[in-house]
């Protein structure tokens, strides 16, 4: 009579292993000790499986900490008179599709071979999985296991079968706060690598559209997806970047796509600028992938990230191209004034009504009365620190609160400072109109970027006057051209190397049938 013996433990979260004993040879047929050297197994994961269960077993509990992580699961199973053993993670299996498996493996019509002789045409013949594999190493068991398939040790083979029956806890697909639009769609990327993926492959059904695995991290073993077009990709740039992935030697990604920009960019201090685009819309990536751009895809984060990456990204938004040309095109231009604005405004207001009170007063840029520059410093110095302290609150607020506190909290507290002569009209009439044009940046990464550049301004304006805005500024300028990007692409393509066609595009929103990738997003190093 055939049975299955179960012993359960816990083991780490979804895969599970079977290995499978031949009983028809004692171990000492085989080659093996009854109880070889379980203590002389190293904590290694390097290394082959031994055709011996038990061996695979001893160092399954040396590599794992099976009976005490309560998430990991382990049960001794026997198909027919062939020992194996089951190890997996619990929460990352499909339940469903694990019952029918062991239901399968203990059916009599199953388990009428008493021995397994021949693994490969056992896996192909009694699992009726689709994704089953298997493996010779410990070093791909463990990785496998810990990312959710399930494994199966068979007695009498050095290889395990591998059951990819993972299910990851996911949240909704729902459109990204940060990349709202009025029209389109409404789906967005979650922290699930596959599904992204799925997001992507349903907008281009191109045989063309690959997605390179690697993993990063020496404990975490983050999966991470490259997305390219195999036939607009710039191999130089994709090779660059796969050895620059591969060569990472860290433990986790602690942030997920930011840990991997920071490693893949190499920026100093002196440059907040972003240096890659990082987008939450399936729309928007897809966008960028038909121009001939890399997509880098990370697990467990929704954010994906866009190379080679030019200034002029931080200009484009999604809304202008759910809108007609004519119109995208006005609210893009704006977009373009608002950078300018948001970086100069309160600097240059300052600079001439402290340091140039008659010009101040001819322009009527300042109506109260008496102020003095260290006044107009203070106050505007208050003024910047209380309306970034109003977009941050609301930005970390639950959006039950946030439009309420931003609004009736400006208002209050502005309504009392101008009341008290704690701050003058005008100084919270610049600081409005600069907060305005900071939250019409499409990017919420260059918009803070450009408010470290204009503190330093203000800074330099309120100690050094007109000396101090002018070499501040050539400052600014020097970090902004010193910003680098991956591979050594220009940050300021196409106006250097001057693309006048590439540019036009950048500036104006096209019509659709003019908007389609084309030879002039090609930068001299394109396969096609």
């Amino acid at each position: 009579m055939f049975y299955l013996l179960v012993h359960v433990c816990r083991i780490q979260k979804g895969s599970f292993i079977v290995m499978i004993e031949n009983n028809s040879s004692s171990p000492s047929k085989r080659g093996f000790g009854a109880g070889s050297a379980s203590s002389s197994t190293p904590q290694s994961a390097a290394g082959s499986l031994s055709p011996n269960l038990e061996q695979n077993i001893s160092r399954l509990k040396k590599l794992l900490p099976i009976g005490i992580s309560f998430d990991l699961i382990t049960r001794d199973i026997y198909l027919g008179e062939t020992k194996g053993y089951f190890l997996g993670i619990n929460g990352l299996c499909k339940t469903e599709v694990l019952q029918q498996i062991f239901s399968d493996l203990q059916n009599p019509w199953f388990t009428k071979d008493s021995k397994v002789e021949d693994i490969l045409r056992y896996m192909n013949a009694k699992i009726g999985y689709a994704q089953v594999s298997l493996a010779g190493t410990w070093d791909d068991i463990l990785k496998n296991v810990l990312s959710g398939p399930c494994a199966l040790f068979i007695d009498g083979f050095s290889q395990a079968i591998l059951i990819d029956v993972r299910s990851y806890p996911t949240r909704g697909i729902s459109e990204p706060d940060a990349e709202k639009t009025t029209r389109g769609a409404r789906d967005g990327f979650v922290e699930t690598l596959l599904f992204n993926a799925n997001l992507i492959r349903r907008r281009i059904r191109s045989p063309q559209l690959c997605f390179a695995m690697h993993s990063v991290g020496e404990e975490s073993k983050t999966d991470v997806a490259v997305a390219y077009l195999e036939h607009t990709v710039n191999r130089e740039l994709l090779d660059s970047l796969s050895q620059a992935i591969d060569s990472l030697n860290i433990t986790a990604l602690t942030m997920g796509v930011k840990s991997l920009e920071e490693l893949l960019v190499k920026k100093r201090w002196w440059n907040p600028l972003p240096s890659i685009q990082v987008t939450e819309r399936p729309d928007v990536a897809c966008s960028y992938l038909e121009e001939g751009h890399i997509l880098i895809l990370v697990d467990n984060s929704p954010l994906t990230l866009i190379l080679p990456c030019t200034v002029f990204q931080f200009t484009q938004s999604s809304e202008d191209y759910y809108k007609s040309p004519l119109v995208g095109t006005y609210f893009r231009l704006v977009r373009f004034a608002c950078i300018p604005i948001s970086l100069l405004l309160m600097p240059a207001f300052l600079l001439i009504t402290a340091y140039f009170p008659q010009t101040a007063e001819k322009w009527r840029l300042l109506s109260t009365e008496g102020l003095t520059p260290l006044q107009l410093i203070i106050y505007v110095f208050a003024v910047e620190f209380i309306l970034d302290l109003f977009k941050y609150s609301a930005s970390v607020t639950s959006s039950k609160f946030s439009g309420s506190l931003s609004i009736v909290g400006g208002l209050i507290i502005g309504d009392v400072a101008v009341s008290l002569n704690w701050v003058s009209t005008e100084i919270l009439f610049y600081g409005a109109v600069t907060l305005l044009t900071s939250l019409s940046i499409s990017s919420m990464e260059f918009s803070d970027a450009l408010r470290i550049y204009r503190i330093l301004l203000i800074a330099a304006t309120a100690f050094g006057g007109v000396w101090g805005f002018f070499v501040s500024l050539l400052l600014v300028l020097a970090s902004i051209f010193t910003t680098p990007t991956f591979g050594g692409m220009s940050y300021f393509w196409p106006l250097f190397p001057f693309n006048g066609q590439a540019l036009k595009k950048l500036l104006f929103r096209s019509p659709t049938p003019k908007a389609q990738p084309c030879s002039v997003w090609d930068r001299g190093g394109v396969h096609r």
